[in-house]
């Protein structure tokens, strides 16, 4: 017996895989079967499910009710598009030269710059969000340096107003997912043969006409990788948008967590589950498929 499971390599794997088969089966595929069901149901007067199939949900959201077009939920699912791209675009123009720095840097500061990169996430989610109420309001940090040095150069100031509001929140975004954009650019970045330098530079190719023959499409895996580690978050998140937004800035995040914990409509929050996550497996699968991945996710 013994004998016969050593010879026999597909038993062998598939035993290997089982604990990790059973956790995305009880945790993933039940839960996510359980969801689809749960939104072709809807909610009854106590704000229990009732298991019919009826697709009231998904016309709800995209506009289409009894008494016409309302445009609300289709205004926040673009809302948060919006916010997902403008926080994809700034954290790579902020992460690209960071992460080439580090990259091109003195091979013994690498490990101190990432670091230092990551030293961040090791504080809670939460309280770094907060951390940033006390630098946007109006009698906090930002608009006490800005205060100082109006005074310093006899300006007239007034505090800005920046919390709460929605560009607070698409600071936070940044702050937030900007290391999860550096970790895979750096990736791409170390991995690029040196010796390919040396070649454009010999065949006289000055710095910048390198850098966009040579480094850009080198790179761009880890720019793919980081594009899906940040824009996909960012749909889906609502911490940010509720603490620094002051609860005025809807996302597709606080749509569901409302249906769920405040309407007590389960059904509908499913339903816009399901497009949610529909909508990040499209972004996913086009910059995959387009562009391909591989080490550079999983660095982050």
């Amino acid at each position: 017996m013994l004998q016969k499971f050593r010879e026999n390599k597909r038993l062998q794997g598939t035993l290997l895989i089982s604990p990790t088969l059973l956790w995305m089966i009880g945790l993933l595929i039940i839960p996510l079967i359980f969801t689809v069901i749960t939104s072709f149901g809807r909610r009854d007067a106590d704000g229990n499910v009732i298991y019919t199939f009826t697709v009231d949900n998904y016309l709800r959201l995209a506009g289409i009710t009894p008494e016409g077009f309302d445009s609300l939920y289709v205004e926040i699912l673009w809302r948060s598009i919006i916010l997902a791209f403008q926080t994809t675009i700034i954290v790579i123009l902020m992460a690209y030269p960071l992460a080439y720095f580090v990259a091109r840097g003195p091979a013994k500061q690498r490990n101190t710059f990432l670091f230092l990169i990551l030293v961040p996430l090791w504080t809670n989610f939460v309280i770094r969000i907060y951390a940033w109420i006390m630098i946007l309001r109006t009698q906090g940090v930002l608009n006490g340096l800005l205060g100082l040095v109006a005074g310093l150069f006899k300006i007239p100031f007034e505090p800005f107003d920046f919390y709460p509001s929605s560009g607070a929140v698409l600071v936070g975004m940044v702050y937030e997912f900007l290391p999860f954009m550096i970790l895979p650019i750096y990736t791409s970045l170390e991995k690029i043969d040196g010796s390919l330098f040396e070649a454009a530079a010999d065949l006289g190719s000055n710095a910048i006409r390198t850098f966009f023959r040579v480094t850009l499409p080198l790179s761009m895996p880890g720019v793919v990788a980081g594009t899906i580690l940040v824009f996909v978050p960012v749909m889906g998140t609502f911490v940010v948008s509720d603490i620094l937004g002051g609860r005025q800035v809807f996302l597709v995040g606080n749509l569901i967590q409302r249906q769920f914990l405040d309407a007590r409509d389960p059904a509908f929050g499913s339903a816009a589950s399901i497009i949610l996550m529909i909508m990040t497996l499209i972004v996913t699968i086009f910059y995959t498929r387009r562009f391909g991945f591989g080490e550079e996710i999983a660095s982050a």
